[in-house]
């Protein structure tokens, strides 16, 4: 099933033609800003010398930093009466970076995000239930307006007030679901609780996002849940949700290249990597009118999936966020990546839906503590049994980043649920 099948199994030759149209349209816009109108000066950069997309590594990154920089317009092409809307993270790294659209922009966005959706099967007849938050973050209104554009009945419930989000699900027989893993989790704990069976609901697949997470945690959803669980990834630097999106073949993430230019780089280096080789995703959006951005830095590490896929969509596919080249924590000198601790816990089927990475520095050494909850059916409360799974844990993490952990097994329900976007790691070293 496809929203535009002829753009969705373009062929090759002509992806590459339409954008390169595409991005010599975008380079145009960005030059009349202030902000790359600088930045191409110090460079010594002619976007009339960008004659191919190969062209295209020889143009100056954008980070998040310059998006600071800008700050609050920098990078606007277009007068203030185009603009219909702005969205903005959290700033609580610095100032915050903001977005901004016109009303080509969101119509474009929306037809992308039900073009994702499609991807999966959802249809017309399905009730789509957004669990994710709505405001500045540009994750509750992009699948908000991509499912009505689809033409699924919507229902706004936002993120948090879980016995609520129960009752809506059962009342108006939601078929799909938008929320974080970590939430995910929690309402299906609740769920149990609550007596309901949640293989007996209606809900057929959950549309997963705004946090990293491993395979294992989707196997963990699907299987307590009953439910497919789809990976998505988008950013709102480049419109929000709705960049890549993985189909009912579940291999990999579709990234919709009529709207963005992929880039795998080394993130040492910056040099460009050849299609299967794992490095930092770098984007550029063909698309937006009201805010071009050339090769920005995601930050982000995957790599480019060589082969095309069954579902006969041309288009580049990514592999699943290994994790951010930023959330690499340094223990003890070993380089290590959430993810990989995740991956193991979520194995565990004694192990239940929460968990916490604790970093200290003792005796000027750093130690990993990772707290972690029971699966109250799995477990039988035997302390011979609590040892043996503490020593399982410890040796399955040590095998993988040759790190040895303190585990602390905690009560189900003892760890705080996150409601938004989970924080898993807690570096005290410097404290």
């Amino acid at each position: 099933m496809f929203w535009d099948k002829d753009i969705e199994t373009i062929d090759r030759p002509s992806l590459e033609k339409l954008q390169f149209e595409k991005l010599q349209k975008a380079l145009s816009a960005a030059a009349s800003t202030s902000f790359y109108q600088k930045v191409f000066e110090e460079h010594s950069v002619n976007i009339n010398n960008i004659k191919t997309l190969e062209h295209l590594k020889d143009l100056p990154f954008t980070t998040k930093q310059d998006l600071r920089v800008s700050y609050p317009d920098g990078m606007v092409p277009v007068s203030r009466s185009q603009i219909v809307r702005m969205h903005a993270s959290s700033g609580t790294t610095g100032k915050s970076t903001v977005i901004f659209y016109t009303q080509k922009d969101i119509d474009d966005w929306a037809n992308l995000v039900a073009r994702c959706m499609v991807a999966t099967g959802t249809n017309r007849d399905d009730v789509f239930q957004n669990m994710m938050g709505y405001g500045l973050f540009t994750g509750g209104l992009g699948l908000h307006y991509g499912a009505e554009r689809l033409g699924c009945m919507v229902i706004p419930a936002s993120s948090g007030n879980t016995l609520k989000q129960i009752q809506l699900m059962q009342d108006f027989e939601t078929t799909v679901i938008h929320i974080t893993p970590s939430y995910a989790l929690h309402l299906v704990e609740v769920i149990n609780e609550q007596g309901i069976d949640p293989h007996q609901m209606l809900v057929s697949k959950a549309y997963l996002g705004a946090e990293p997470y491993s395979e294992a945690t989707r196997l963990k959803i699907e299987n307590q849940f009953g439910i497919d669980a789809y990976n998505s990834y988008g950013m709102s630097e480049m419109n929000g949700p709705g960049v890549a999106f993985e189909c009912t073949y579940k291999n990999g993430m579709h990234l919709w290249e009529d709207f963005y230019i992929i880039e795998i780089i080394d993130p040492d280096t910056g040099e460009v990597l050849a299609p299967g080789e794992e490095g930092e995703l770098v984007l550029t959006h063909l698309n937006r009118e009201a805010m071009p951005i050339i090769r920005y830095r995601t930050r982000d590490l995957t790599r480019i999936i060589p082969d095309q896929c069954e579902c006969g969509r041309t288009h580049y596919r990514i592999d699943r966020i290994k994790g951010r080249t930023d959330d690499m924590l340094i223990v003890s000198g070993v380089n290590v990546f959430p993810s990989q601790i995740e991956t193991v816990l979520m194995s565990f089927p004694e192990v239940g839906n929460n968990y916490q990475i604790v970093l200290e520095r003792e005796d000027n050494l750093d130690r990993m503590h990772v707290k972690v909850e029971l699966y109250s059916k799995m477990f039988h409360g035997e302390i011979k049994e609590l040892e043996q799974l503490k020593a399982r844990l410890r040796e399955s993490l040590r095998a993988l980043i040759t790190i040895n952990p303190r585990i602390e097994l905690m009560e189900p329900g003892s760890l705080p649920p996150s409601m938004g976007k989970a924080k898993r790691v807690f570096d005290n070293r410097s404290i």
